[in-house]
């Protein structure tokens, strides 16, 4: 496993810490390793923590076998290295299905808050909902306060004193991929780990075609004001002023003004009228149109426009962004994770020219 612990990631960076989509994607493929066992009669896991899981070439976290208890009729367990001991551990020395659940708990602890906290000091900080005590302060801006209460819900539950009350690994997974929706799948930069050397940081915009925040995208795009419509890249007709032509360029105004204002299926039909028309080419206005495209749920049509951006401007960083996020989108992650490589040399090339 080239890529080390997830202790070494989470707790001992030296460039720069895990995002919080990779974060959720340790504990989603955690408790689906999880549920594989319970499923194959192999429920017992033995001091579960962030030492036993260990990333492979391609950056997937998976969970060592090292903590694999075979099945016996009591469960015991002789040894004494539990991180946090369950309560009823301390009573029976028993390892229980439910007592692996509770050790996931502070696994999931562990990823919110970038370091070890006692499970019952930060079952306090729920109680006292001052759940910003339990957040690693480098996923600021990561992730919505919605977001962090159902992760943090999640792991008070497998906190639970009595066992009983402690979710199973399928309800966790359950849970899990329905919180990984609204955090799109990270690349290897988000680890900030890749084969081949070191990559640059994601810029904002770069991270924001990750994490899906198309919010963050339009910001962006909106800002840009047409000034990355390049000379060689936009041609104009200089055919005699005609009314056509007018009305070509009150469309481009009008679907500007959509756009701004977030009223994409209006900023859409004035977009095709002014592409329609074909007497001037720009490729802002089909970036615009490819990002109102995605805010309507049609990911295939963002990245058709996506992908004619390219053609108009080929060295526009932009396109290959959003190229990226339609291939999200569309379930296309290793795609993606191309376009999101290519449209970051593209960026630095930029600002190094």
């Amino acid at each position: 496993m080239p890529h080390e612990t997830l202790a070494k990631h989470l707790f001992h960076w030296e460039t720069q810490p895990m995002k919080w989509a990779m974060r959720l994607r340790v504990a989603l493929y955690l408790a689906e390793a999880l549920e594989y066992c319970t499923s194959k009669g192999r429920a017992l896991y033995h001091d579960l923590n962030a030492y036993r899981i260990v990333f492979d070439d391609d950056a997937n976290p998976r969970l060592s076998c090292f903590g694999l208890m075979k099945n016996s009729r009591d469960g015991r367990s002789y040894s004494t290295n539990l991180a946090f001991t369950p309560p009823e551990y301390l009573t029976t020395g028993r390892v229980t299905p439910e007592s692996v659940i509770y050790s996931f708990g502070t696994l999931l602890l562990d990823l919110l808050s970038g370091k070890h906290i006692p499970p019952s000091q930060a079952l306090d900080l729920i109680r006292d909902r001052n759940l910003q005590l339990l957040t690693d302060s480098c996923l600021e801006g990561q992730f919505s306060s919605v977001d962090r209460t159902e992760f943090v819900w999640l792991a008070s539950r497998c906190l639970q004193e009595d066992p009983c009350e402690r979710p199973n690994p399928r309800s966790l997974v359950t849970a899990l991929i329905s919180l990984q929706k609204k955090t799109m799948e990270p690349s290897h930069v988000l680890m900030g780990i890749q084969q081949g050397g070191n990559v640059a940081p994601l810029t904002r915009l770069g991270d924001a075609c990750i994490r899906m925040d198309l919010t963050a995208v339009h910001e962006i795009l909106e800002n840009l004001a047409y000034k990355d419509d390049e000379g060689a890249a936009t041609e104009l007709s200089f055919h005699v002023w005609t009314k056509q032509m007018q009305d070509t360029l009150n469309a481009k105004k009008k679907g500007d003004v959509a756009f701004r204002h977030k009223e994409f299926i209006t900023a859409i039909d004035y977009y095709t009228q002014f592409i329609d028309v074909g007497t001037m080419v720009s490729p802002t206005v089909y970036a615009r149109r490819s990002l109102s495209h995605l805010m309507n749920d049609m990911p295939q049509e963002a990245l058709n426009d996506a992908v004619q951006t390219q053609v108009i401007s080929p060295v526009w960083h932009i396109a290959k962004y959003l190229q990226a996020v339609s291939l999200y989108a569309l379930g296309r992650e290793k795609e993606a994770q191309i376009a999101v490589k290519e449209g970051s040399v593209l960026e630095e090339k930029k600002h190094v020219t």
